[in-house]
């Protein structure tokens, strides 16, 4: 893979809120982004979102996401806590102001997830 542009896409919102668009990882051509990226198998939270055909955990009305022990799992939240990232925060954010706009709002700020305070 080649280095990428840091830009603007809805496509790269990963299923848990994070902005795939602006990762490091992403951008230096070694992950193909969230959804894209058949070796996160492991992710219960991707796997959900795939079976029920949700962009993110921001379409899912079944369960209120912060209850949800697919998203709220042990892994994901020392994660969080180690990258001081708020997942919840960015999935209160899709739902405030819809993907494309999530997305302008990361690129622009450069940010892969809105930070923990």
């Amino acid at each position: 893979m080649e280095a990428k542009q840091l830009i603007p896409d809805k496509n790269l919102v990963a299923y848990c809120g994070l902005y795939c668009g602006a990762c490091s990882s992403y951008l230096k051509g070694k992950c193909p982004g969230c959804k894209e990226n058949t070796k996160a198998s492991w992710c219960k939270t991707r796997q959900c979102c795939m079976d029920n055909n949700y962009s993110s955990c921001a379409d899912c009305e079944k369960i209120a996401f912060m209850d949800c022990k697919k998203f709220n799992n042990f892994f994901s939240k020392l994660i969080g806590l180690i990258l001081r990232s708020d997942r919840p925060a960015c999935i209160r954010r899709i739902k405030e102001c819809g993907y494309e706009n999530y997305a302008i709002e990361m690129a622009g700020s450069k940010r892969q997830s809105i930070k923990r305070k």
